[in-house]
């Protein structure tokens, strides 16, 4: 499957988790269900993803990614009003740790709004 229709799939579950659930619920509520959603529609994830960070082959650091789906796009998920650059830049930093190339930061506030996010600049 492309990066293309299987970020479409992703999204399309997102909303099916929004329409059933709504909004209000905390973050870890709408990860379980898209993790449960996903699986439905047939595609792999996984739950709190453990990302090491290398400096000069020494760990020095260590981030917890929402999900990883089909081991190439990696999910932030937010349940807040509006999402802030922080959140985008938390995304990106997690794709250069990993070497993926795509991420999606979904967030389930009042209504869902995903951005695509790229390791590297696309415009």
């Amino acid at each position: 499957m492309q990066h293309d229709e299987l970020t479409h799939q992703i999204i399309a579950a997102s909303y099916a988790v929004h329409n059933t659930l709504g909004p209000g619920f905390l973050e870890k509520v709408y990860e379980n269900a898209l993790y449960i959603e996903l699986l439905n529609r047939g595609i792999s994830s996984k739950q709190q993803v453990g990302i090491p960070v290398f400096y000069r082959q020494v760990q020095v650091g260590d981030y917890v990614a929402d999900m990883l789906v089909e081991q190439c796009v990696l999910i932030e998920l937010k349940a807040v009003e509006t999402t802030h650059s922080k959140h985008e830049a938390q995304l990106v930093n997690y794709l250069t740790a990993t070497g993926l190339n795509i991420g999606l930061l979904i967030n389930f506030g009042s209504s869902v709004t995903v951005k695509r996010k790229y390791r590297t600049f696309k415009k």
